[in-house]
């Protein structure tokens, strides 16, 4: 966990994120789901056995700067991981987070939520 600290303080805001090249479909991911708002698919480097990402298709860093306006899309990305965890089967439950900043353990300056079970 420190080293993944570490990468999140080193972390700059801004730019075209791994998140942006996935999006715009310049690397591959294992999608899980995919709409006009958001994408959701499986982590390439995950922490656990079961362990996916939800993203928007609108960048916001962080969600200390969200603004009111992405509230429909906040609680989107929300109802996709839950739909996105009911298809992957995880009956018993998960964990549902999103990192803020560096000293949260954000090391991608692009707002993501994460399910996983397992750890």
């Amino acid at each position: 966990m420190a080293d993944e600290i570490a990468k999140a303080q080193a972390a700059w805001p801004g730019g075209y994120t791994i998140f942006g090249k996935i999006i715009h479909k310049e690397i591959p991911a294992k999608i899980i789901f995919e709409d006009d708002q958001c994408l959701a698919f499986h982590d390439i480097s995950p922490q656990a056995p079961t362990h996916f990402l939800v993203i928007p298709k609108k960048h916001i860093s962080q969600i200390s700067v969200e603004e009111d306006d992405d509230e429909s899309l906040l609680g989107h990305l929300m109802i996709v991981g839950k739909k996105c965890a009911a298809d992957l089967g995880l009956k018993k439950g998960y964990r549902m987070v999103v990192n803020e900043g560096s000293d949260g353990g954000q090391s991608i300056m692009f707002i993501s939520m994460f399910l996983e079970v397992g750890r």
